[in-house]
């Protein structure tokens, strides 16, 4: 199959994903993962706050739209799920296969206006980037820009293997890889503390620090008592440097509490409960704070 046909089978399973409030301006790509209409888009690409409230328009192909609602989303994978009305539609097929260096990736999405553009790139590797925590990533050299996101990513068969995120150093575009998609469709998020952050230097200890900016109502960081302005320094001994940290630090705090309920033969919700250190007004003193975070378990008992 030559890329042009791959090419046509990638905008059919391609969509274009709009805020239906003219007002807000979140735009990107989709990928309409089974003939059930499920779709998968980043979840940036539905905005952050209020920005990603009410309905969605998601353009198939044919230039039929669709309003969608928000189904399930997680920022920490920023990966978003919404649900066609529709069934029946084409569908993405799927890699199984371990991807491997050096092959050939093709992206399709609405970059800059331009509706089911196509770029070609080369497989440069796949597992964590620097800078960006302990996840895996898909990671291509291939020429990508706003509004690919959440668009497929696809082998030289048309195979989706990731759902194209970020453009990082070097040229080097990340995906989210197949099977952590497959994940978050069958087991919904992954806890997150609830808190937007931004990284800050502390100039009295030399080191960064994660500002809380803003929380969620009824988020884990809320009831336990942190605040606006606070200061994420670190968990256990080590230090944070970026939000990857953190989010590394929660995601081991599931596994644990996982492991925990697997060994007791518990199967349903798993409390993972982190200890993080923080800074609050003049900075002088360093706190602690125990946050309980539940999620679903992921992995059967044995």
């Amino acid at each position: 199959m030559g890329i042009g046909e791959v090419g046509e089978l990638l905008r059919r399973i391609t969509v274009h994903v709009r805020n239906a409030n003219p007002r807000q301006q979140s735009a990107g790509s989709g990928v309409i993962w089974d003939s059930a209409g499920t779709i998968v888009t980043n979840a940036h690409v539905l905005g952050e706050g209020r920005d990603a409230e009410g309905t969605h328009l998601v353009e198939l192909w044919d230039g039929s739209s669709f309003p969608t609602e928000i189904h399930s989303r997680d920022d920490q994978r920023d990966l978003a799920k919404l649900k066609l009305p529709a069934t029946g539609v084409p569908s993405a097929s799927l890699r199984t296969a371990p991807v491997k260096p050096g092959e050939l990736a093709i992206a399709v999405g609405n970059p800059l206006g331009f509706t089911g553009a196509l770029t070609t790139g080369v497989v440069h590797a796949v597992g964590p980037f620097s800078g960006f925590g302990r996840r895996p990533w898909v990671q291509a050299a291939i020429r990508l820009a706003p509004g690919n996101s959440g668009g497929p990513l696809a082998d030289a068969a048309g195979s989706v293997i990731g759902i194209n995120t970020i453009l990082a150093s070097g040229g080097i575009a990340l995906a989210v890889p197949t099977a952590t998609v497959e994940e978050f469709l069958k087991n919904g998020p992954r806890p997150r503390l609830g808190v937007t952050m931004r990284i800050v230097r502390l100039e009295r200890r030399r080191s960064v620090g994660l500002l809380i900016m803003s929380i969620e109502p009824g988020s884990p960081a809320e009831q336990a008592s942190l605040l606006i302005g606070d200061i994420l320094i670190g968990t256990l001994g080590s230090r944070f440097t970026t939000a990857a940290d953190l989010a590394n630090a929660i995601d081991d705090a599931i596994d644990d509490a996982i492991d925990d309920a697997i060994g007791d033969a518990v199967i349903g919700k798993a409390d993972g409960r982190l200890k993080i250190h923080f800074l609050r007004g003049d900075n002088a003193r360093e706190r602690e704070v125990v946050i309980s975070l539940t999620g679903r378990l992921t992995r059967e008992a044995a």
